[in-house]
C-alpha cells in the first residue's frame, strides 16, 4: 500500500552544478576529525587519551546526560590530537587513520529473531545511536522514550542535493535489515517516502508504509512529510533517520562492523566536474575539494550540507557526521550599485516586481552567498506562507521563539519543527531574519523549561 503526498507550496532553487552520477573514490583521508557541535545539545565525556589506538566503530566519546549514547571513531587509527575550547569544551578529537583499516567486531545479529531490547543495545554499543533523531527538539532521540512512529526521507528535494535513488542503489539488504530492526522499536510505522516518480531502492522493501511525493522543496524534508502523514503533538515523540544512515545500520546488523562509508556529492557552480566520493565520515575535504579545480585563494565558500542549511567550513575542514554532501558556491562579498532599483534576471524570487526569474522557470542559476540585504525587522509580505507547506503559521511561531513564550510555541506547533523546516522562509524573507537560528534557540528553551 502506498499514500501520496502532493505538496503545493514551496520553491525549488535550481542551481548549476549539479552532480553527475558517477562515482570515484576519494583519496585515503590521513585524518579524521569528530567534532561534538555536530551533536546539538550532548555534553560529551572522553573516552580515550591522546596517543591512543582505535578501532573503527570503538566508542571516543559519551553523552554526559545519557551515558549509553556513544559516539564511534569512524577509522581506526592513533588519537592524534584533542582539541578544546574555553572552560575545557571538547571541541574535536583529531584521529590519523591507518592506511589498513581495522573494525571493531560487535558480532552479527539476526533481526528477525533479535528483540527491541538486544537491537538497541547493539546500535548504543556500536555508535549507531547518535543517527536515530527524534522530534520534538530536534536532537539525539532518547533511548528510554519509545516512538509513537518512525519517519525516513528516502527524497532529497534541497538544491543541488545528492540523489538518493543513485547513492542508495544496490544496497538493499542493508537497508531491509535496518527497517526490519527499527520496525521492532515502536508499536506504531515505520513511514518511508520516496519521490513519485522516482526509483528508490526503498520503494520495494517490506516492513514499511510507503509514500510517494510530490512537489517542491521542502517536500523532501521529512518534517514536511511528518507533517502531512502523523503530526507530533505534545507528549508524543517520533523518530527520525536519514535514509543514507540506515546503510551503515543495516551493515552493522549483517556484519558486525560499524563502517562509517558514505557516498558524497560534490556539487555547485565553483566546481569544474561535479561528481560524487566515496569516502567516510569526519574525513578531509581537501582532497576532494582541490580535485575539482578549486584553487586554495579562490574566493569560494565550501559547505558541508545544502545550500539552505549546510554548515560553511574552511578549506581544511571535514566532512561533518550528517551530510552527504559538499557545496562550493561563489562568496557574495560584492556590493551591487543601486541593485534595488534596476530589472534583475539572474536570481530568484517569489516576487514578480524587478525580478524576472519568473519568465524562465527550468533556467538554472549560479547564486552566490550574498544576501542582497541587511538585517532589519520583520516586515509583512505574505512571502513565508508561500514557500512553507505546514500547518503551521511561520511568522507567528518565530515571533513566539524570539519573546521565549512557551504556551504560544507549543500551541502554534513548535514539537513537529526543525531549523531546517524554515531554510526557505529565510530564504525569501526580505527583513534577513536568521530563521534557523530562531528556532534552533526557541527549541533549546523549551528542552530547557520543559524537558
Amino acid at each position: 500500500m502506498s499514500n501520496d503526498i502532493k505538496i503545493k507550496k514551496g520553491l525549488d532553487i535550481k542551481l548549476k552544478g549539479e552532480a553527475e552520477k558517477s562515482t570515484e573514490n576519494a583519496i585515503i583521508s590521513n585524518y579524521c576529525t569528530l567534532r561534538p557541535e555536530d551533536f546539538h545539545g550532548v555534553n560529551p565525556k572522553l573516552l580515550v587519551k591522546v596517543g591512543a589506538k582505535v578501532k573503527a566503530g570503538e566508542a571516543v566519546f559519551y553523552d554526559k546526560s545519557n551515558e549509553a549514547v556513544k559516539f564511534a571513531s569512524p577509522v581506526s587509527g592513533e588519537v592524534l590530537e584533542v582539541l578544546r575550547g574555553e572552560k575545557r569544551k571538547l571541541l574535536a578529537i583529531r584521529i590519523q587513520a591507518d592506511k589498513e583499516q581495522v573494525f571493531q567486531d560487535f558480532g552479527k545479529l539476526d533481526v528477525n529473531s533479535a528483540n527491541a531490547e538486544a537491537i538497541k543495545a547493539r546500535l548504543l554499543e556500536a555508535g549507531c545511536w547518535p543517527f536515530v533523531k527524534q522530534r520534538p527538539y530536534d536532537v539525539i532521540a532518547n533511548p528510554n522514550k519509545a516512538p509513537k512512529a518512525i519517519f525516513i526521507s528516502a527524497y532529497a528535494s534541497a538544491p543541488l542535493a545528492a540523489d538518493l535513488d543513485y547513492t542508495l542503489k544496490g544496497k538493499e539488504a542493508e537497508l531491509q535489515a535496518a527497517v526490519l530492526a527499527l520496525g521492532k522499536l515502536t508499536e506504531g510505522q515505520v513511514h518511508v517516502s520516496v519521490a513519485k516518480d522516482g526509483s528508490s531502492p526503498l520503494a520495494g522493501l517490506s516492513g514499511i508504509t510507503l509514500h510517494k511525493v510530490s512537489g517542491p522543496h521542502p517536500s523532501g524534508n521529512v518534517g514536511t512529510q511528518i507533517n502531512k502523514i502523523d503530526p507530533v503533538n505534545k507528549g508524543e515523540v517520533v523518530w527520525t533517520i536519514s535514509a543514507q544512515d540506515l546503510v551503515i545500520i543495516g551493515e552493522l546488523l549483517l556484519t558486525g562492523k560499524f563502517n562509517a562509508e558514505r557516498i558524497v556529492a560534490m556539487a555547485g557552480s565553483s566546481i569544474k566536474k561535479p561528481r560524487y566520493f566515496k569516502t567516510k565520515i569526519g574525513s578531509e575535504i581537501a582532497t576532494m575539494v582541490y580535485d575539482n579545480g578549486i584553487e586554495k585563494d579562490s574566493n569560494d565558500r565550501i559547505i558541508s550540507g545544502n545550500v539552505l542549511s549546510g554548515k560553511q567550513i574552511k578549506p581544511d575542514g571535514n566532512l561533518d557526521y550528517y551530510s552527504n554532501i559538499i557545496t562550493v558556491i561563489p562568496e557574495g562579498d560584492d556590493y551591487e550599485l543601486f541593485g534595488w532599483n534596476k530589472p534583475v534576471f539572474n536570481k530568484i524570487s517569489t516576487s514578480r516586481a524587478l525580478t524576472f526569474s519568473w519568465l524562465t522557470p527550468n533556467k538554472k542559476f549560479e547564486l552566490d552567498t550574498n544576501t542582497n540585504g541587511e538585517h532589519r525587522n520583520f516586515v509583512l509580505t505574505g512571502n513565508y506562507e508561500q514557500v512553507f507547506p505546514l500547518d503551521i503559521y511561520p511568522l507567528q511561531i518565530l515571533k513566539a521563539c524570539m519573546y521565549s513564550d512557551l504556551d504560544e510555541m507549543e500551541a502554534l506547533g513548535m514539537y513537529e519543527v526543525a531549523p531546517e523546516d524554515f531554510a526557505l522562509t529565510e530564504f525569501v524573507c526580505v527583513s534577513k531574519q536568521p530563521h534557523q537560528d530562531i528556532i534552533r534557540r526557541g527549541l533549546d528553551v523549551m528542552i530547557k523549561e520543559i524537558g
